[in-house]
């Protein structure tokens, strides 16, 4: 088993703008307890094609979110369908995968399942997660509170799981987390590496995209709660799945 210092770590990234490029990757960093130099970024925007074994030499692979692009929309964003073959790939080869809010879309198609899009009345904040009675004999889960807060800020989201799946979070709402059964796979429709600061500042860069204007941010924001339940979520996987202890 490696030692922390020695994990290295790649971040599949669907992030076009340069400030939440550098803000999605220093958060990954701060709540795995890695120092950033060792989650190695492949940014899909820059480089679209990639071959399926980029994540066959790291230890895990972490898929991050996007504001940028539309998992439903593979014609415009031509690099969707590749992100998809990665992470089927990484499921078939038993590769620990950490997929966050877009991550858990894709990981949702690459499995077979299905995604749905909402226009209004989507969840935006920082929300409470129910845990299912499988949560308790997850590795990840088994000591995390019922109702814990954690951000959550999509338009896509799914209803069900493939039969692979194990659900183990969800909302009145959505499903919001899995584990696909007998590999270390988990993915989050709500954003673990994501507190409540970065979601003030999130969510004001991208007001446009997800709200109606400054009185339904200014709303939004007041009822921002901190995430700490979630948000060591991203350790816990590094700690018991990665190193084992």
């Amino acid at each position: 088993m490696k030692t922390r210092e020695q994990l290295k770590i790649l971040l599949l990234q669907i992030r076009d703008g340069e400030q939440v490029r550098r803000e999605e990757h220093h958060s990954f960093a701060e709540y795995s307890g890695l120092k950033p130099q060792q989650i190695a970024i492949l940014n899909v925007f820059d480089t679209p094609d990639f071959p399926l074994t980029v994540a066959d030499d790291y230890d895990a692979l972490l898929v991050g979110g996007a504001s940028e692009a539309d998992v439903l929309k593979p014609d415009q964003y031509g690099f969707i369908p590749r992100c998809e073959s990665l992470i089927r790939h990484c499921a078939d080869t038993g590769k620990p995968v950490f997929a966050s809010c877009f991550g858990f879309q894709l990981a949702i198609l690459a499995l077979g399942g299905q995604i749905f899009h909402r226009d209004t009345g989507f969840e935006m904040g920082a929300i409470p997660i129910t845990l299912t009675e499988a949560a308790t004999h997850d590795p990840l889960y088994y000591d995390t509170p019922d109702q814990f807060a954690a951000v959550s800020v999509h338009r896509q989201y799914a209803k069900t799981l493939p039969q692979t799946c194990q659900l183990l979070a969800y909302t009145d709402q959505c499903v919001h987390s899995f584990k696909l059964r007998g590999k270390p796979f988990w993915a989050f429709q709500f954003h673990p590496e994501v507190d409540k600061a970065t979601l003030i500042e999130r969510l004001t860069f991208y007001k446009s995209h997800y709200t109606e204007g400054d009185g339904q941010l200014e709303q939004v924001l007041s009822s921002a709660v901190e995430t700490p339940e979630s948000n060591i979520l991203v350790r816990k996987f590094v700690d018991r799945v990665l190193l084992g202890t």
